[in-house]
């Protein structure tokens, strides 16, 4: 079994956890529609990078009731 040789101190555990903080998303603004998407994914719309790559479906009237 693993005993460890001397305690570690709370200045040693602060260092070690130092970087294990999060980032934020890096953000983008899409060229057609100006709208705001995490970088390298699709926008809500279906915009990659200024072009149209998926096609959303509009709801119709019988999907809304």
């Amino acid at each position: 079994m693993a005993v460890q040789k001397s305690r570690r101190t709370r200045s040693t555990r602060g260092m070690r956890r130092s970087h294990d903080k999060l980032t934020s998303a890096a953000l983008s603004h899409d060229k057609e529609t100006g709208e705001t998407h995490r970088r390298y994914h699709v926008t809500p719309n279906g915009y990659y990078r200024g072009r149209q790559v998926l096609v959303m479906p509009t709801p119709t009237e019988s999907e809304e009731e």
